[in-house]
């Protein structure tokens, strides 16, 4: 089996003296993991880094068996940018660890990818963080989490959608949802209307659902503990708000 392909580099894993084994998030393929031979030399540090995008040629006897990695070229840079800023830095482990706990191995992750990229592709602009927080909102639909959003899951409205049910995973309306706010997640507007621009409070409180979810239909249910580096992204993302305020 042979494949060409590029991907974002999520794991990266000393094996021997001087090899690695790398996990990626290839555009076609989907996570791979494959044995780089003589990837631990100084002129290569800067390629075999988290979040970097390369290209490669990845070989197998069988499809069972774990890829090779050759051939391998850096396509885009973005360890760079993620290692001057600890908001960012801190979504980098949380990314990587939790897309790595998640995907399974050799298959395409669909409009998935598309996410990846426009995190990726945009880490200087001020819509980073949104677009991190609309990634993890879409792996839910990918893993089968989807939420149902579409109408309010006690009077059937489709108007004034303010809330969603822990329990449901549904949307609740203002005039039902009131009573209960305290125990109900804000409704998402702004991942679901694209012209919408959401304040970092809002993004905070997707990144708080998402990780509901996460850990209650996939961690939970699958006897897995929740990957830790997420688990803490969004005190350090809160603490880094009040240091810049």
């Amino acid at each position: 089996m042979q494949v060409s392909d590029e991907g974002y580099i999520i794991k990266v894993l000393k094996h021997g003296e001087n090899s690695l084994i790398l996990t990626v998030l290839s555009l076609a393929h989907g996570k791979m993991t494959g044995f780089v031979k003589g990837g631990v030399q100084k002129k290569k540090l800067g390629l075999y880094q988290l979040g970097n995008k390369i290209s490669f040629n990845a070989y197998a006897r069988v499809e069972e068996n774990m890829f090779s990695f050759r051939g391998i070229e850096l396509v885009q840079s973005n360890v760079v940018h993620f290692l001057s800023d600890e908001k960012k830095l801190a979504v980098l482990s949380a990314f990587c660890e939790l897309f790595n706990a998640c995907l399974p191995e050799n298959e395409p992750l669909e409009g998935l990818i598309r996410f990846i990229s426009l995190l990726m592709d945009n880490l200087q602009s001020e819509s980073w963080l949104k677009n991190y927080a609309l990634l993890e909102f879409r792996l839910l639909y990918f893993l089968g989490i989807g939420l149902d959003l579409g109408s309010c899951a006690a009077t059937g409205t489709i108007e004034n959608l303010a809330f969603v049910s822990p329990k449901s995973g549904r949307a609740v309306c203002y005039e039902a949802g009131l009573p209960y706010k305290d125990k109900l997640f804000k409704y998402p507007h702004f991942a679901l209307r694209k012209q919408l621009e959401p304040t970092f409070d809002d993004v905070l409180e997707l990144l708080r659902m998402n990780e509901f979810f996460l850990k209650k239909n996939f961690f939970d249910a699958h006897g897995l503990k929740f990957v830790r580096s997420r688990a803490s992204l969004l005190k350090i993302l809160r603490e880094t708000k009040e240091e810049d305020a």
